[in-house]
């Protein structure tokens, strides 16, 4: 994750930090008039944006989209969680291209790793969007869970849905395009940063992104469990009909052990 703070030395990688959320801002803002949850979320076809910009950036794809996804709240959903949705967008970008290698399916020698030229690649780009579009989710409704103000079945489930369509459908096409473009110009963040700011291939590594995965997976999987059997909670939109208990102590621990996991899988990925 070091990274992710050390990136900042380098002036390319800012720019693109702020090409990044220019971007993300500029598609979502437009879209704000349409929400799924009034002052919480609402129909966003951005969110094919942070993947790509987490493969193809880096931290500062990240970065880009935490900040981008701050601005885009001053256009009628800023509140308190917009907190939880600076990290849960960050992570929305930074799962992808930390995991994009160590799911077994990328050729560790292939040269142009991020060209989705084989089905394996194909298959990959849809797994880790799925991953960033859950880790998200698992933040933003892990925290406004515990804030007691939206359920976390409910916010949990329209985000992942909501995140990963776009990701996937929109998000295909995008990185086809992208990418010859931006390797082309030497915008690529593993072309930007030094040697020794890039992850090495280690045991500590592995188990990093072995911890982030089930984090993720287990996180959202534990916090459903707690939040639609023990709490009466509903997902999707039956969530808002006021069924349920807000803030259930088994919700946020269950659900909170998943966000942990995946921050401490992060850090060990070095």
């Amino acid at each position: 994750m070091r990274e992710v703070f050390s990136m900042w030395k380098h002036t390319k990688m800012v720019v693109l930090v702020a090409l990044s959320a220019a971007v993300y801002a500029a598609v979502l803002i437009p879209f704000k008039g349409f929400p799924l949850i009034p002052g919480i979320t609402e129909f966003r076809p951005a969110s094919a944006l942070p993947i790509a910009l987490g493969l193809l950036f880096g931290p500062a794809g990240a970065w880009g989209s935490a900040i981008g996804n701050l601005i885009g709240d001053f256009f009628g959903s800023l509140g308190l969680g917009s907190f939880f949705g600076f990290i849960g967008n960050f992570f929305f970008a930074y799962v992808p291209y930390k995991l994009w290698n160590k799911l077994g399916l990328v050729n560790a020698d292939d040269e142009e790793p991020l060209a989705l030229n084989n089905s394996k690649k194909i298959i990959n780009y849809i797994l880790v969007s799925i991953l960033g579009s859950a880790a998200c989710a698992l933040i933003i409704a892990w925290g406004l869970e515990v804030l007691k103000l939206v359920p976390f079945a409910a916010l949990g489930t329209i985000i992942t849905l909501n995140n990963s369509i776009p990701s996937i459908i929109l998000g295909l096409p995008l990185m086809a395009i992208l990418y010859p473009r931006i390797k082309k110009w030497d915008l690529l963040w593993t072309d930007i940063v030094d040697e020794e700011e890039l992850e090495k291939n280690s045991a500590l590594g592995k188990i990093g992104a072995t911890l982030m995965a089930i984090g993720i997976v287990g996180g959202m999987a534990l916090g459903l469990f707690a939040a639609l059997g023990l709490s009466g909670q509903a997902a999707f939109g039956a969530g808002f009909s006021g069924q349920g208990q807000v803030g259930s102590a088994s919700v946020i621990l269950l659900a909170g052990a998943g966000v942990v996991l995946t921050f401490i899988g992060g850090i060990l990925q070095q």
